[in-house]
């Protein structure tokens, strides 16, 4: 099973990343599992701890991938590393062993706490349809765009019927993306979600 969390990671000089990113939950394990080259995997190298926040904030799933990535934190309770402020729950977690591939490592964590922080009180459509379009959004160097737009405009009929401001504003930092993408011929620069 995978999770769309916000992992929050920290180097030894106390420089933060916030990334979306899927967690995968094996058994005892949880999986961190980024491509390189990514600043999530050079943080962990560096300091192997991190904290997996879950939110039902979806303007830190789209902005983080739209270079908005300065958002409230608070110190971790037992590791190195920081909570995100929107968190309704966050597990914090030490690398235990790796697995080492050439394109995308796999980390094993253990959870060293967990805390609620808000009760969870269920998705809306259009905030499951942004956090899938920030998916998409986040392959177009390796799917095909028009598989993307088509993605994108299913997604689109579940915002129109069921978003608030919050989640129209994730979206228009998203297409704001997407058309800036295309304006560029399809070319970008580290565009990776999970980076």
């Amino acid at each position: 099973m995978i999770r769309e969390t916000i992992l929050t990671t920290m180097n030894t000089q106390g420089d933060v990343h916030i990334a979306p990113f899927g967690i995968t939950v094996e058994e005892d394990d949880l999986v961190i599992a980024p491509f390189r080259p990514s600043r999530t995997l050079d943080n962990l190298m560096d300091n192997p701890h991190a904290v997996i926040n879950y939110t039902d904030d979806v303007q830190v799933f789209a902005g983080c991938l739209t270079h908005r990535r300065h958002w409230k934190t608070r110190p971790a309770v037992e590791v190195p590393g920081v909570i995100l402020h929107q968190a309704l729950a966050h597990t914090e977690v030490r690398v235990t062993k790796i697995d080492e591939d050439e394109k995308r490592p796999r980390l094993h964590c253990e959870p060293v706490y967990d805390e609620m922080h808000s009760p969870f009180q269920g998705f809306n459509r259009a905030q499951g349809a942004v956090i899938e379009a920030a998916i998409l959004i986040s392959r177009l160097e390796i799917m095909p765009l028009e598989q993307v737009e088509n993605e994108i405009v299913y997604l689109s009929s579940a915002l129109e019927k069921t978003a608030g401001p919050h989640e129209l504003k994730a979206w228009e930092w998203l297409m704001e993306y997407l058309d800036e993408f295309k304006a560029h011929s399809g070319k970008g620069s580290g565009l990776g979600f999970m980076k």
